[in-house]
């Protein structure tokens, strides 16, 4: 069975004070903290590309799985809306050369936000199986100061650049249990890029999620057949902390088990979900955890995963 492996990620060590950012716009520390979740947004470098950051990203993995040979891997999928130049050609091709990887491998992008991951790990998933191939990396990189206008105060203060790089393969110690997935693309026009510059529709996006999420969490742990203690945490997509912090108080009243943790790198897209796993689920003594990632699309997906041992 193909499960996750390990998890590694790249961000940016410079960056935008936030609380800067916020008083230029006349908001104060405790809206920057309390409603944003992010005093701190890390920026990529002007030279750098997203093929860059997935390469940072995948360095990273492969320096903590000394087990990974980059001659093993057989398939690379990039989560991103915002790839190399224009988007063409994809970005996982020019991930493979950069890497120097084998030429016999499939590369190809997902173009989702932050719903991504968890998409992209049940992608990776059936084309590893229905292949019989061995090894893929799941990378997300979604790089939002390549569109964000940083005079538009209702995007500006949100987003931070960052990649992470997912291995996924057999023997994993994490395995991919039920998922629920969703689209209304009636919603398309509260998320989305004109001429290069990205708009967001804050007050329709909030209460999509404030809606959708918790609901769909529901209906996973129902097709699971499990309860909400039968879960040890949950991680879900880091819009803001007036997001992850409404949509846990309408999933339940006492919401402990929500992490939220995006003080120092902001609302990273599809790259959210996975710094959550990398810090507070591979290395912990969790059996149970619970995903969901939501945006651009509009789209949703929510997933259990469970350790194998």
């Amino acid at each position: 069975m193909i499960g996750i492996k390990s998890i590694a990620s790249y961000v940016p060590v410079e960056g935008v004070d936030n609380y800067a950012q916020g008083a230029k716009f006349g908001k104060d520390q405790d809206f920057i903290f309390g409603k944003i979740g992010s005093t701190f947004l890390p920026r990529k470098e002007s030279s750098q590309e997203t093929s860059d950051l997935c390469v940072e990203a995948v360095k990273a993995l492969f320096a903590t799985n000394p087990a990974l040979d980059p001659a093993s891997v057989d398939a690379v999928i990039v989560v991103t809306q915002n790839g190399d130049a224009e988007g063409l050609p994809h970005t996982a091709a020019i991930v493979q050369d950069k890497l120097g990887l084998p030429t016999h491998i499939a590369a190809f992008d997902i173009s989702l936000g932050c719903s991504g991951y968890v998409y992209g790990i049940y992608a990776m998933k059936g084309f590893l199986e229905a292949t019989g191939l061995k090894n893929g990396l799941l990378i997300t990189a979604d790089p939002y100061s390549k569109i964000v206008d940083p005079e538009d105060r209702n995007t500006t203060m949100l987003f931070g650049d960052a990649a992470t790089a997912t291995w996924m393969g057999e023997d994993a110690p994490w395995q991919l249990a039920q998922s629920r997935f969703g689209t209304d693309g009636s919603g398309a026009e509260f998320l989305k890029v004109n001429d290069g510059v990205f708009f967001m529709n804050g007050r329709q996006v909030f209460n999509f999620a404030l809606i959708k999420v918790p609901a769909h969490l529901n209906e996973l742990l129902e097709a699971s057949q499990l309860t909400r203690d039968d879960v040890d945490l949950f991680c879900i997509h880091q819009g803001s902390a007036a997001i992850v912090d409404a949509v846990a108080r309408r999933f339940e009243e006492e919401p402990a088990k929500f992490v939220k943790d995006m003080v120092e790198t902001g609302n990273t897209v599809s790259s959210s979900i996975p710094l959550l796993l990398e810090k507070h689920v591979l290395g912990s003594q969790h059996k149970r955890v619970a995903l969901s990632g939501f945006g651009v699309g509009l789209s949703w997906g929510s997933a259990i995963i469970e350790r194998a041992d």
